[in-house]
């Protein structure tokens, strides 16, 4: 027979400011948890929405990112024959050959940020629809003109309509910003790609190819291309290429989850203390409990229960803290492209669940060893506590 709920909810009633504060150690390990998820889901979302599912990404062959990537116009003008690729309703081929490389912005206060600048056609334009206007027109063929993305435009009030940036030795217009939700596209600065290029010196030494495929299957595009030996490409979907990126999380979830183990620790130690207290002092009703016929595993549960209850409370106060973060707008250095990506923190229902199961987890831990404890005190020794 198991021991009502009701009397583990009015210890806790009873014991309130030792419940809210052994809440509160729960509270803190949950919060930062919650945050380190959120961000990872914010960045990911980022790349989520970056991406089309009918794109693929060509670079060389080895290649990690656009960054480090180098491929020849004569190699462009390889992969525009091929069968497979998607054409427009004039019958050109919908292939895009871009050039990325990174710049420094100057912020207020003397701060830099480092960003992409994407070379491109007005092709490649074309084939991202979500990349939208906000101010301004896009840039000119031939002209030194950018168009940037509203992250930077929020950071740098040069790079708004009718202001300039320098990059190399030259200052480019800005004549629009652009906005793509919560894309990665919102980091970068986009301008015409023969421009880019010459300024860098960079005439035939581009960096990518973002080729549409005709097919939902981006199979037998990919496979023709990569099998071809003379090109020696590296070809991925374009969900793929920015899937990889989420290596720029890895180091913040490593220390955060290192920070939140730690805080989990504390809280659990807590638990622990909180419940061996709680059985010394409730000796005598241990001893009434097992009179009445409750098993030694009913007051282990039972005990169990009570201290997982109170970290769930403080895991629910630790989630109603974080809340406030969803929307909340960071930024993060990519260590494949060494460039800054702004994004919004994500708190979603399935973060906070798994908050609050972490929670449930302290609890557990924290309260195992002390009710065990209590459902093994000899039931003479509780009732002389009596």
């Amino acid at each position: 027979m198991a021991i009502p709920i009701s009397y583990n909810l009015r210890n806790l009633r009873v014991r309130k400011i030792t419940t809210l504060t052994t809440a509160l150690a729960a509270a803190l390990s949950v919060l930062v948890l919650v945050a380190v998820l959120a961000l990872e889901a914010g960045l990911r979302r980022s790349f989520e929405v970056s991406a089309s599912p009918k794109h693929l990404i060509v670079m060389r062959g080895g290649s990690t990112s656009e960054l480090v990537s180098l491929i020849t116009r004569e190699n462009f003008q390889d992969i525009l024959s091929r069968d497979g690729i998607a054409r427009d309703p004039k019958g050109r081929p919908l292939a895009s050959l871009e050039m990325v490389t990174v710049v420094t912005v100057s912020l207020p206060e003397g701060r830099e940020m480092n960003v992409n600048l994407r070379g491109m056609t007005t092709t490649g334009w074309e084939m991202r629809p979500q990349l939208r206007l906000t101010a301004g027109r896009v840039f000119e063929a031939g002209a030194r003109e950018i168009a940037v993305g509203q992250a930077i435009a929020d950071q740098c009030p040069a790079a708004r309509v009718g202001g300039s940036l320098r990059f190399g030795d030259t200052a480019w217009t800005v004549v629009g910003i652009v906005s793509d939700g919560q894309s990665a596209f919102n980091s970068e600065i986009f301008g015409d790609l023969n421009q880019v290029s010459s300024e860098y010196r960079r005439f035939d030494l581009l960096s990518s190819v973002l080729v549409e495929s005709a097919s939902d299957d981006l199979t037998p595009l990919a496979r023709s291309l990569r099998e071809d030996r003379r090109l020696n490409l590296a070809v991925e979907s374009e969900r793929d290429y920015y899937e990889g990126q989420m290596a720029a999380a890895i180091p913040v979830r490593f220390m955060g989850m290192i920070v939140a183990l730690a805080l989990a620790l504390g809280g659990a130690f807590a638990a622990m203390n909180t419940m061996y207290t709680a059985i010394a002092r409730r000796s005598w009703e241990i001893g009434v409990l097992r009179v009445m016929g409750f098993s030694r595993g009913s007051v282990l549960l039972s005990f169990l229960l009570e201290s997982m209850l109170i970290s769930l409370l403080g895991g629910a106060i630790g989630c109603l803290l974080a809340l406030p973060l969803s929307g909340f707008e960071a930024a993060i250095g990519s260590f494949s492209t060494w460039s800054q990506v702004s994004f919004r923190l994500r708190v979603t229902p399935e973060i906070l669940l798994t908050g609050l199961a972490f929670a449930g987890l302290i609890g557990a831990v924290g309260g195992l060893l002390p009710a065990r404890s209590a459902a093994r005190k000899p039931v003479i020794a509780a009732l002389r506590a009596l």
